[in-house]
């Protein structure tokens, strides 16, 4: 079962969120039917001035098969005209986060390292998921459980 879903509204505000943007967060979705990218959309105007980091609350959460990782990218077209890109360079969100203490909620931290500003509206998709299958080595002894969020596995 692979599935996005929404995080409580009390998890969306806990995390940076706006309350009054709660109502009109979209799930991701593809734009056409060869498309690869599940787009991540705006909960709320992004202004990202020249060389600023923000740390954007999506609100969303997605359930997936153990077999799965949700990789996040920035919108190609942003990251041409702007220089946008994650932090992390590449954002990996692994089936067990679903169940993890913060409900899983996909938190996307990009930096704007163009000289010019960008605003991206209420609405609009400024990332991109895409799933992927992954293998383990046969001999592979993982038991650990993950509680938290960001860097809590390897802690």
């Amino acid at each position: 079962m692979t599935k996005f879903y929404k995080v409580s509204k009390e998890r969306f505000v806990l995390d940076g969120g706006d309350a009054d943007a709660y109502d009109g967060i979209a799930l991701p979705v593809r734009a056409t039917a060869g498309s690869a990218g599940y787009d991540f959309f705006a909960p709320t105007e992004l202004k990202i001035a020249a060389g600023e980091t923000v740390k954007i609350a999506s609100g969303i959460r997605c359930r997936m098969d153990n077999d799965r990782v949700l990789a996040i990218f920035p919108r190609s077209g942003l990251g041409f005209k702007y220089k946008l890109a994650l932090d992390n360079t590449v954002g990996i969100i692994d089936a067990d986060y679903f169940g993890a203490e913060n409900e899983g909620h996909i938190m996307i931290k990009m930096t704007n390292r163009s000289d010019k500003d960008l605003t991206v509206a209420a609405g609009k998709a400024f990332a991109q998921g895409i799933f992927l299958a992954y293998y383990l080595t046969d001999d592979d002894e993982a038991d650990g459980v993950r509680t938290g969020g960001f860097g809590s596995t390897g802690s």
